[in-house]
Parts: structure tokens; C-alpha cells; sequence
């Protein structure tokens, strides 16, 4: 639910087929890979 939470998609695009689940495991790879960046920025 990361995508829906962070607003880069709404959960009804899930639903009603226009995203699938696929695109939403890519869109959570990027924000795992936004997250980590974020942890070695800070250390």
C-alpha cells in the first residue's frame, strides 16, 4: 500500500485494472530504493 500511501497512485487504479501488480511492485522497489538511499545519506 506503499504506492496508494505515498500518493503515487490511487487504490481504485488496482481495482478497476488500469495498474497492475506488477507496476505496483516496481513502484515499491523504487520506494525501497529511495528508502535505503535515504538510510546511507544519513550515515
Amino acid at each position: 500500500m506503499r504506492p496508494v500511501l505515498r500518493g503515487l497512485c490511487r487504490y481504485e487504479s488496482l481495482l478497476n485494472g488500469g495498474l497492475s501488480l506488477i507496476d505496483f511492485v516496481k513502484m515499491n522497489e523504487a520506494l525501497d530504493v529511495e528508502t535505503e538511499n535515504q538510510i546511507r545519506t544519513k550515515e
